[in-house]
């Protein structure tokens, strides 16, 4: 008997009497009415539940991925749910032990455990119902791939097959693509990633990053980031903190990086690349020039890219030119072969020699063509004899010597820069290559008609958002080479780029450059004092200039084009700029200029002054005198705007002919729209701070308004006037609006429930709308149908937009009632616009 009871678990059975009678948590006692609020809540947070997965069902059937928190809050509530059922199932045995009216139990110590049970379920239960309101249940899914638009691959096709076999071989991680310049690499790692976007693969994403030869870590990541992080709270972090957010991501994502166009070793750790391995799954594909970059980046394998064969290059180049050019006489088909032969199956080659002859329709042509090309060629650093001459053709086959000349010019931007085509025209023009007159007909039109030529003559390439352009890397080359009087004289043009560029080359021979170029460098000081008797263009934008020397100015007698913008640590500049006596263009746009120097009022000559983006410049007061000859001034979005005194100045400015300005005051922007020469010279107007109930903007007087900015106003209504001063009396219904408009940017608006006006912008290839809290639609339903019933020429609007962002719109629900297909559209970013998820989903163009 002794032995049986010692035995027992006394220590249990004392704690559970305790527990009976004693505790604060009496289990055994709150059991019922534990049971009866657990049953309860327990209700309730399957409602919730149930509602969250409803919510979660709409937003994945329109393509959207719901949030991992998302995911483990409803994986909770499952395993609590469980516990809540087991529970239940033992309900009626505990409750039938109860006795002493609740208090104890015929069983303390399993009632005891079990009331333990039910308290910590309910506990778990309530604290979910806590969580279960989520504002936002799922997110847009980052697609793996981004399709590549690729004019042709013939040729390719062989080679495209061998590298997507060694792709997905998994011995390979690393892959590398080698060969000649022009040879076709770019064109086959844009096959590669375009077969990721039509196959269903394992891999989670898809990156495409430019390198070139004068690459920035920073500007790998970059790219790396943009495609990662589309909402951009990464852009002003430090390189280490931009390698984190990279590595962070990548190493939970089994990716393929395709790095395009390697000069040299890339530190892909710096970067925060993970490194690819059997574990990871991840792939790694460059191309560059040179096989030693292949071993430098360790890659498994490599593939050279050949040239064509002559059978695929002469296919290559009967589709360029097209058979109505090669079936106009019998003996062009022959002579197209000797010429498609002498490009050597190099696809750059041929793609350029064959537009360069697809109007070429007599023999006499093709054969003057051919002795073009049997003329002998020079050698080029780093490129093949035989190549640089043979794209030479294209180049002398323009028209005449100053479209020639605004090709070189060309050269002076670094490898794979985007060229504002705006910004180039106003180059050429002060350089004298084009036509000064910058009215209907005049030089811009004249420089837009030269950049479609040398797009079709493939000299120049149209970027993605079509108001820049570039040059292919081996064309740049080529325009180098000639620019040097074919390595004769390189000398005379010093064209510099990248980090490793910190000081002003001590190697220049300035007593013959005439140009200079040293874009986008780490150069900070200037402080030598050079002769340069026949420097003529001097680009210093995208540096980080702090300082230039009091002597640096002193001997440049034929400077005309000096540009300065983006050093937005550039404060003053020296007095002696005064002796730049031939100066026609100076930029100091996105620089931290106070003032301009006393010495400018000498400078009799300038023509062109940009200030836009100036955020500490206080005044231009006397302008009219110091520069009377200024035929653009640009003043967009600088902290000086437009008041009573700028303006009498403004119209003292008799050859003005392009203006941009900030205007802060709506009496201000009547009085300016009132004056019609004025008027018509705007071409960017920016309203910022201003607060009216209503702002009229008239369409015939601000005929030539190509970008309009809002930026912090109170404004109630924005009204579209489309009638001139001589009309008033009557409306005119024919074809009224901004016709010229392009561009538009609203930032911290505050009044308007709509951008119904914005139906008056036809052309409108560019919209930005951020931070505006009271916006619900961008176009209103009823307004635009009233607007489209009085005015049958404006349409659903939107039809040439390239690019839409909207940012922070909390009240947004709709874009437009009756959505087009947006034919143009390649650009879109929609983030923090909660209440418009169902216009996104609905429109698949658009990236949330």
């Amino acid at each position: 008997m002794v032995d049986w009871l010692s035995l027992l678990p006394w220590n249990k059975i004392f704690t559970a009497a305790c527990g009976c009678f004693l505790s604060d948590s009496n289990y055994i006692h709150l059991m019922e009415s534990n049971l009866d609020a657990l049953q309860k809540t327990m209700e309730e947070l399957k409602n919730g539940r149930d509602d969250l997965l409803a919510r979660v069902s709409i937003e994945e059937d329109k393509g959207l991925q719901r949030l991992a928190l998302v995911n483990g809050w409803l994986s909770r509530v499952q395993i609590v749910e469980s516990e809540f059922k087991d529970l239940l199932e033992a309900m009626s045995i505990e409750t039938g032990r109860l006795c002493l009216f609740g208090y104890c139990s015929e069983d303390c110590i399993s009632s005891y455990n079990y009331g333990g049970k039910v308290m910590k379920n309910l506990e778990e239960v309530k604290e979910l119902l806590s969580k279960k309101n989520f504002e936002v249940v799922a997110q847009k899914i980052i697609p793996k791939a981004e399709k590549k638009h690729i004019q042709t691959t013939v040729g390719l096709d062989t080679m495209v097959g061998i590298a997507w076999e060694s792709l997905i071989d998994d011995e390979i991680r690393t892959l590398g693509l080698y060969g000649m310049g022009g040879i076709g690499k770019t064109t086959l790692l844009e096959s590669l990633n375009n077969k990721f976007v039509e196959l269903e693969s394992e891999f989670d994403v898809v990156i495409w990053v430019v390198v070139s030869k004068d690459f920035q870590l920073e500007g790998i990541q970059d790219q790396i980031l943009g495609r990662l992080r589309p909402d951009k709270e990464w852009e002003r972090e430090t390189e280490s903190k931009k390698a984190s957010l990279i590595n962070n991501n990548l190493k939970r994502k089994k990716f393929v990086l395709l790095l395009d166009d390697l000069w040299s070793e890339v530190d892909l750790i710096k970067i925060g690349v993970p490194p690819p391995s059997r574990e990871n799954g991840s792939k790694i594909v460059f191309t560059t020039r040179s096989k030693e970059v292949c071993k430098h980046m360790k890659a498994d394998k490599q593939i050279k890219v050949d040239c064509l064969s002559p059978d695929e290059a002469w296919e290559l180049f009967r589709l360029t030119v097209g058979d109505i050019i090669l079936r106009s006489h019998q003996d062009i088909p022959a002579l197209a072969r000797i010429v498609a032969a002498k490009c050597h199956g190099l696809p750059l080659a041929l793609n350029v020699i064959g537009k360069a002859m697809v109007c070429k329709e007599t023999v006499q042509e093709w054969r003057h063509a051919i002795n073009v090309l049997n003329s002998p060629g020079h050698k080029f650093p780093g490129m093949e004899e035989r190549i640089l001459p043979i794209l030479k053709f294209s180049y002398d086959s323009l028209k005449n010597g100053e479209i020639k000349l605004c090709f070189l010019y060309c050269s002076l931007f670094p490898e794979d820069f985007e060229i504002e085509k705006d910004k180039l025209i106003e180059y050429w023009i002060c350089e004298g290559y084009i036509n000064p007159n910058r009215y209907e007909d005049g030089g811009t039109n004249q420089g837009y008609d030269i950049i479609g030529l040398l797009v079709r003559a493939h000299l120049l390439i149209e970027c993605e958002l079509t108001d820049k352009v570039k040059m292919h890397d081996v064309i740049r080359e080529m325009a180098l080479w000639i620019n040097s009087d074919f390595g004769n004289q390189q000398e005379t043009i010093c064209v510099k780029s990248g980090a490793h560029v910190r000081l002003i080359p001590n190697d220049i021979s300035w007593e013959i450059v005439r140009q200079m170029s040293l874009i986008s460098t780490q150069v900070e000081k200037i402080a030598c004092s050079p002769n340069c008797p026949n420097l003529s263009t001097l680009l210093l934008p995208y540096n980080k200039l702090v300082d230039i020397s009091v002597g640096f100015f002193l001997f440049m007698p034929k400077l005309v084009v000096l540009d300065l913008s983006t050093n937005w640590s550039l404060i003053e500049l020296p007095e002696e700029i005064s002796n730049l006596g031939s100066l026609q263009y100076l930029n100091l746009s996105l620089t931290g200029i106070k003032s301009l120097p006393v010495g400018l009022k000498k400078l009799r000559k300038l023509i062109y002054l940009n200030l836009e983006f100036t955020n500490v410049l206080e005044s231009l007061v006397g302008i009219a005198t110091t520069l009377p000859n200024l035929q653009v001034l640009k003043l967009f979005y600088s902290l000086f705007c437009v008041d009573d005194i700028i303006m009498e100045e403004l119209q003292r400015l008799k050859h003005l002919k392009i203006l941009t300005a900030t205007i802060e005051d709506a009496m201000i922007l009547e009085r300016v729209q009132g004056v019609d020469r004025l008027a018509s010279s705007i071409r960017g107007l920016c309203l910022r701070n201003m607060s009216a109930p209503r702002v009229i903007l008239n369409s015939v007087a601000l005929g030539g308004l190509q970008q309009l900015g809002i930026v912090s106003c109170n404004i109630s209504e924005i009204e579209i006037d489309w009638l001139s001063k001589e009309r008033r009396d009557h409306r005119s219904t024919s074809s009224p609006g901004f016709k010229q408009l392009a561009s538009i940017t609203v930032i911290g608006l505050v009044g308007p429930r709509d951008l119904s006006w914005l139906l008056f912008a036809q052309n409108l290839k560019d919209i930005q709308v951020q931070y505006s809290p009271t916006i619900e639609e961008i176009i209103n339903k009823q307004k635009g149908m009233s607007i489209t019933k009085v005015h049958r020429d404006i349409v659903v609007p939107f039809g040439k937009l390239e690019s839409l962002h909207l940012y922070q719109l909390a009240e947004l629900t709709e874009i437009c009632w009756n959505y087009q297909t947006l034919p143009n559209l390649r650009e879109s970013y929609v983030n923090y616009c909660p209440k418009l998820l169902e216009d996104i989903a609905n429109f698949p163009k658009l990236k949330g």
